[in-house]
């Protein structure tokens, strides 16, 4: 795949914390701007979400996609990659953390994205950047709130 667009964000709360957040799907569309639904397909035998259905609208870009995840063990990342999507023919994807001294958490997001539609690398990359710069941006106020 392409290269992959990463960023950053320190949230002043615990990593188990962040991810549980992370993880609960249903409460998507209250906190996530561009969710107009979210909804788990299946779940895996530990309880978290094997695959999900999103739904967004983010004004001039609408999909309707599923995703696929990999929980880690211990709660310090997971991943997804597409399963199959209107306007995507990949997404490959990845929260980690990492916990800080002062009990901060240091979330990092990567994502990859290839849509049905040509588009030139460099605006793909600049999407790709704001996608991952407001998801922070909503996951840190959503954590914090």
């Amino acid at each position: 795949m392409a290269e992959r667009t990463q960023r950053s964000i320190t949230v002043d709360a615990p990593s188990t914390r962040v991810m549980d957040v992370i993880a609960d799907f249903d409460a998507y569309p209250t906190w996530v701007s561009a969710a107009k639904s979210v909804e788990v397909l299946a779940t895996g035998a530990d309880g978290r979400a094997e695959r999900v259905k999103f739904v967004l609208d983010a004004g001039m870009v609408k999909d309707t996609y599923e995703l696929s995840y990999q929980w880690a063990p211990d709660g310090s990342s997971v991943s997804w990659e597409l399963v199959s999507g209107d306007m995507q023919k990949s997404q490959t994807g990845s929260y980690s953390l990492s916990d800080n001294a002062d009990g901060g958490t240091e979330v990092t997001y990567e994502l990859a994205v290839d849509l049905n539609i040509p588009m030139i690398g460099l605006f793909k990359r600049k999407a790709e950047k704001v996608i991952t710069d407001t998801a922070l941006k909503e996951l840190k106020k959503r954590v914090e709130g």
